[in-house]
C-alpha cells in the first residue's frame, strides 16, 4: 500500500444527542474531526500508511485528538504540540425538512496561528506517494495559508503528487476573499487532482470561462464535460473529481459524483441514501477516490470506490468513516438491499 499524508486542522466537535435543537439541549456529544484528519483515518482504514500533520494544543484535548487518529493507525509522529487552543464547532444534526447547522468557534486555534519556522515537512513528506490539503485551511487564517503553500511547495520539489480537495465553506469566505483566492491560485496550479467543479473553482480560485458566473447557473452547468475540461486546462490537472448531490431533504439525498481526465466524462452510480449523518462524506468520497487510484490507477473504479465509501459513511454518526476496504467493496457489488450478514 501508499504512504499518503495529509495536512490541515482536526477540530473537537460537540453536539446535542440525536435530533436535538441546540436551544433544547441539556448535554454535548463529543466527536473529534476534520477534512484532512478524515482523509488520513480512511485511508488507513483501507490500508495504507497515513499520516496527519498539524499543531495541536499541549493539553487533554490535543491528546484526545492524537488518540481518535492512532487508535486507526494513524501516523501523528509529525504533529507538533503548542498553541493555546483546539478548534471547536458544533453541530446541530438536520432531520426532514429542518436542514442541520454548524457553528464554528475556531479563531487562534493552534493550527491557525502556526508557523512555517515551525514545521519540518521534508521530514514529514519523506517517502510519500501522496500530499493531500484542502481549501480549508488557507481560508481559517492567514498563516493557514502561508502553511498550505510552504507544504505543498515542498512536496512539489521532492515530485510527490499533490491532492486538493476545493472544499468551499461559506461562513469562511465572508473577509479576506481575495487573500484566500491568491492561496487557492497558488494550490491548484501544483494539484495534480482536484476535488470540485467550475463553480467551487469561481468561489475559491477566483476562476472563470469569460462566458458564465456559475453562481448564477444551474448546478449542471458547473460539471458538463466543457466546464469539467475548461478547468483542468486552466489549471493544468489530471483528474478533476465532484460530487452530484439531490436533497430530497435532510433524511434522504439522491448521491453520485461524476470524474474528468481531460477527455471524458464518466458518471459514477447513483446511491439512494436515508442519512444517519451527513457530514464526512465528502471527505470518505475523497479518501476512497484517492485509494482506487493508487491502487488500480483507473479512474472509473476509483470514483466507484469513493462513491461506495461516502454512501456508507452516511450511515455513521460523527466525523469519520471506519469502514474497511472489504466493506467498501461489498457496497460496490451489492444491489443497495442491505441484507443481514450471518
Amino acid at each position: 500500500m501508499s504512504k499518503i499524508v495529509t495536512f490541515g486542522e482536526i477540530m473537537l466537535r460537540l453536539s446535542p444527542p440525536e435530533h436535538e435543537r441546540f436551544r433544547q439541549a441539556t448535554k454535548l456529544d463529543m466527536h473529534y474531526g476534520g477534512g484532512e484528519a478524515n482523509i488520513a483515518l480512511s485511508l488507513a482504514m483501507f490500508g495504507h500508511d497515513a499520516s496527519f500533520v498539524t499543531k495541536l494544543p499541549k493539553n487533554e484535548l490535543g491528546d484526545g485528538a492524537i488518540q481518535s487518529l492512532r487508535q486507526y493507525g494513524v501516523d501523528c509522529s509529525h504533529i507538533i504540540r503548542g498553541g493555546d487552543r483546539l478548534g471547536l464547532y458544533f453541530l446541530e444534526n438536520g432531520v426532514s425538512i429542518r436542514p442541520s447547522r454548524v457553528i464554528y468557534d475556531r479563531s487562534h486555534s493552534a493550527i491557525a496561528d502556526a508557523s512555517v519556522d515551525e514545521f519540518d515537512f521534508a521530514s514529514a513528506l519523506k517517502d510519500a506517494h501522496l500530499l493531500h490539503i484542502s481549501g480549508i485551511t488557507p481560508a481559517i487564517s492567514h498563516n493557514g495559508g502561508e502553511l498550505a503553500v510552504k507544504i505543498v511547495e515542498t512536496a512539489k520539489a521532492m515530485e510527490i503528487p499533490i491532492s486538493l480537495d476545493l472544499n468551499y465553506r461559506t461562513m469562511l469566505w465572508k473577509e479576506d476573499v481575495a487573500q484566500k483566492q491568491s492561496y487557492m491560485k497558488r494550490l491548484i496550479q501544483m494539484a495534480d487532482i482536484c476535488f470540485g467543479n467550475a463553480l467551487d473553482a469561481q468561489k475559491c480560485c477566483g476562476y472563470s470561462d469569460h462566458e458564465h458566473d456559475f453562481t448564477k447557473s444551474p448546478y449542471e452547468e458547473a460539471i458538463s464535460l466543457e466546464a469539467m475540461q475548461k478547468v483542468m486546462d486552466t489549471y493544468d490537472l489530471k483528474y478533476l473529481v465532484t460530487s452530484h448531490r439531490q436533497n430530497v431533504s435532510a433524511s434522504r439525498n439522491i448521491y453520485s459524483g461524476l470524474v474528468c481526465d481531460g477527455n471524458r466524462l464518466y458518471h459514477g452510480r447513483t446511491y439512494d441514501l436515508d442519512i444517519v449523518e451527513r457530514i464526512g462524506t465528502g471527505d470518505s468520497m475523497v479518501a476512497g477516490f484517492l485509494h482506487g487510484l493508487l491502487v488500480k490507477s483507473d479512474m472509473e473504479y476509483a470514483l466507484e470506490f469513493g462513491l461506495a465509501a461516502a454512501a456508507l459513511k452516511h450511515t455513521m454518526p460523527g466525523d469519520t468513516n471506519i469502514a474497511t476496504r472489504e466493506e467498501v467493496e461489498a457496497i460496490m457489488e451489492s444491489d443497495g438491499a442491505a441484507r443481514v450478514n450471518r
